[in-house]
C-alpha cells in the first residue's frame, strides 16, 4: 500500500477551491494551511497503478498550482 505525502499549492485566491477538490477525493486526507495557500496531503491507495493513477488525478485540478511530494512509503502486501 503505497502511503504519500504533499506539498499543494493552490492558484492565486483558489485555496478554498482546490480545498473542495482535494475533500471529495478519498484516497487523499487533507490538512490546510491557515496562513497561506498550502494544503498537506496525505494519500493512502492499495497498488502503485493506483497510485499513480490517484497522482494523475489530482494533477488535473485546474486550482492547483504545484504539488510537490514530501515523502512515500510503499508497505509490503501479504498475500
Amino acid at each position: 500500500m503505497p502511503i504519500k505525502s504533499y506539498l499543494a499549492h493552490s492558484q492565486e485566491g483558489r485555496k478554498n477551491d482546490l480545498i473542495q477538490s482535494l475533500s471529495a477525493i478519498k484516497e487523499c486526507e487533507i490538512t490546510p494551511s491557515e496562513n497561506h495557500e498550502l494544503i498537506v496531503i496525505v494519500t493512502d491507495t492499495k497498488s502503485d497503478n493506483d497510485d499513480i493513477l490517484l497522482k494523475e488525478k489530482i494533477e488535473a485540478i485546474e486550482s492547483l498550482k504545484l504539488l510537490a511530494m514530501v515523502s512515500g512509503f510503499n508497505s509490503p502486501q501479504n498475500d
